[in-house]
């Protein structure tokens, strides 16, 4: 990529969000918009390189935007044209759409960002759908991007995108920001859609990489930008302390080579300071608002736990299995009854671990379990360290013909060879 399209890419992404609002305060339609920006930007790709870039990015992007929407209003409009009097009224249309788009981008407020993120995660739409068209209108990746990153031809991911606007246009959902019960059910979808594209960036469920940095990367700037639009919803503050905790992992999360380096083996010099320090003042910030007790702050307290420990034995595991049962009241899942099994093995030891896993295994069934490779490697974890290695080794090979993941593969191949070179001569 060259010198000039990495600015143009960089431009693009800074500016997009407030493009598409702009655009949409005034056309009322998000796919709209959507396309009107996009055309703006082959536009960019096209003149960029031989005109420069411009002073002033955003404004030469609603300019191009605008020339394009009173282009497709002129060629509707055209169609039907047969008396003067409708191009007298043609011309007053264009006029007042160029003023309007000319208002609307020296007006643009982060309300305007608040309503767009709003309708991409609108509950009418499929999860999918929502985080795609989060990372599309929102984010400012392009199709291809989200394509690669969730591992699907690029095809697959436009005609998704294509879909979720039309359903948009269908329901005529309005650009706007709501109000009531409706608020409060839109923000839980916002911050679910947030969260799901931060955990398959923080660690893909598929692929040849441990992590797909681009995708929990935007899911933290979009966090931050959420907390800054919402200041008061303890939930926003919560999520973004659990994902800037979780991040201050990464530089040790990955060898030289990629592979996967697990909590207990990290250098925990590598962690990032200050990010940690901004986790736990967003955490603050969540418990001050009274919301400590909620989904995402008690995820983010067990994320402190972790950050405020020098070492993987000096955790406060007994505090963490707390939280855990506090999340468990709230929000039941087998991933956290998993997790809790795991906190349990640490604070009193593996018997008790493997007791409280065979109980949520039992409890979810085999149907919720039969394709998460977490629970039979953690339960050959267990087995092991309880001298049943046999049993241990079935379970690890079941995780390891289970897992979808390169880098999690090697981890347990790896943990195979080193029962291996451990078990004793015949």
């Amino acid at each position: 990529m060259s010198d000039i399209h990495r600015t143009i890419e960089t431009v693009w992404r800074a500016e997009s969000a407030r493009l598409v609002a702009a655009i949409a305060r005034v056309t009322g339609n998000v796919a709209v918009a959507e396309e009107l920006a996009q055309d703006a930007l082959v536009t960019a790709l096209e003149r960029w390189p031989e005109d420069g870039i411009p002073d002033n990015p955003g404004a030469w992007l609603m300019t191009a935007a605008r020339r394009r929407a009173i282009d497709s209003l002129r060629h509707g409009q055209m169609l039907l044209e047969k008396h003067a009097e409708i191009t007298r009224e043609l011309e007053w249309q264009q006029q007042q759409l160029g003023e309007a788009l000319d208002r609307a981008m020296d007006q643009v407020i982060d309300d305007d960002i608040l309503r767009l993120l709003f309708t991409a995660c609108h509950p009418v739409l499929a999860v999918e759908g929502r985080i795609a068209l989060t990372l599309r209108v929102v984010g400012g990746l392009t199709t291809g991007e989200i394509a690669r990153a969730f591992l699907v031809p690029e095809k697959t991911m436009g005609q998704r995108i294509f879909r979720t606007k039309k359903t948009l246009t269908d329901a005529q959902i309005r650009f706007e920001t709501p109000s009531g019960e409706e608020l409060r059910r839109r923000v839980d979808s916002v911050l679910l859609v947030l969260y799901l594209i931060y955990n398959e960036g923080y660690t893909a469920s598929s692929g040849e990489e441990w992590m797909r940095a681009s995708l929990s990367d935007e899911a933290l700037r979009l966090g931050r930008l959420l907390v800054r639009l919402m200041p008061e919803e303890s939930e926003a503050h919560a999520l973004l302390a659990l994902m800037e905790l979780q991040s201050s992992r990464n530089a040790a999360r990955r060898g030289a080579d990629g592979q996967a380096i697990l909590l207990p083996s990290q250098d925990r010099g590598l962690w990032d300071a200050a990010q940690i320090q901004r986790g736990l003042a967003a955490l603050k910030q969540a418990q001050t608002l009274g919301g400590g007790g909620r989904h995402y702050a008690l995820q983010a307290a067990i994320a402190a736990c972790h950050a405020r420990a020098r070492t993987a034995e000096t955790t406060d595991w007994p505090r963490i299995v707390q939280l855990y049962d506090a999340l468990l009241a709230i929000r039941p899942s087998p991933v956290v009854a998993l997790n809790r099994a795991v906190a349990l093995g640490m604070a009193q030891g593996p018997a008790a671990a493997l007791l409280a896993l065979d109980a949520a295994i039992a409890e979810a069934g085999d149907a919720a379990l039969k394709e998460y490779h977490l629970f039979p490697s953690v339960r050959g974890d267990l087995l092991l360290k309880l001298g049943r290695a046999a049993e241990a080794r079935q379970e690890i090979e079941r995780a390891l013909a289970m897992a979808k993941n390169l880098r999690e593969q090697e981890l347990l191949r790896e943990r195979l060879q080193q029962m291996e070179r451990s078990a004793p001569s015949p």
